[in-house]
């Protein structure tokens, strides 16, 4: 998980707003899947693991349910603007572009978030998690299924070049 969370922070330095913003927008997903018996995550779950860990440390306007009402938009449809958002759209700002920040703000119904703040905010988010439920048998059982890179390959499919499975 490490890896998917440098990668995103290499999007960001590299002004990669896209990727790192869709990236970022999966990882209450995943984080939930990894503490679910079964192993699957929802929309409820979603928004709980949301609300939990990263709303109650900083992000006040923005909810778990509308965080994820914009995941499902602009991931599935490509779209900020989600029919049953508390908002009229949601708009992701790139840093440095005026004198001024301008952050978990509304102007005109429509909620005003850094990119930058928002992702480098939930990374943290996810990382200080990690420290908490390292030691979590039902974590440490799915974990043993998330996507990873291999640098050597994975036997006994394929061996000596990089992979991601």
């Amino acid at each position: 998980m490490e890896e998917l969370l440098i990668q995103i922070e290499l999007a960001l330095q590299y002004n990669l707003y896209y990727l790192a913003l869709q990236s970022t927008l999966t990882l209450p997903d995943i984080c939930s899947a990894l503490i679910d018996t079964k192993g699957e995550t929802s929309g409820a779950k979603y928004a709980s693991w949301y609300d939990k860990y990263v709303k109650n440390n900083e992000y006040h306007q923005l909810s778990g349910s509308d965080c994820y009402k914009f995941r499902c938009s602009n991931l599935h449809q490509g779209s900020s603007i989600h029919p049953k958002s508390t908002y009229g759209r949601i708009m992701f700002l790139e840093p440095n572009t005026t004198p001024m920040t301008m952050h978990n703000c509304i102007i005109n119904n429509a909620l005003c978030i850094d990119v930058n703040l928002f992702c480098k905010h939930m990374i943290s988010c996810v990382r200080k998690w990690l420290s908490i439920v390292k030691n979590d048998a039902i974590f440490n059982k799915n974990y043993q299924n998330i996507i990873k890179r291999y640098p050597q390959g994975l036997y006994p499919y394929i061996a000596g070049i990089p992979i991601i499975s």
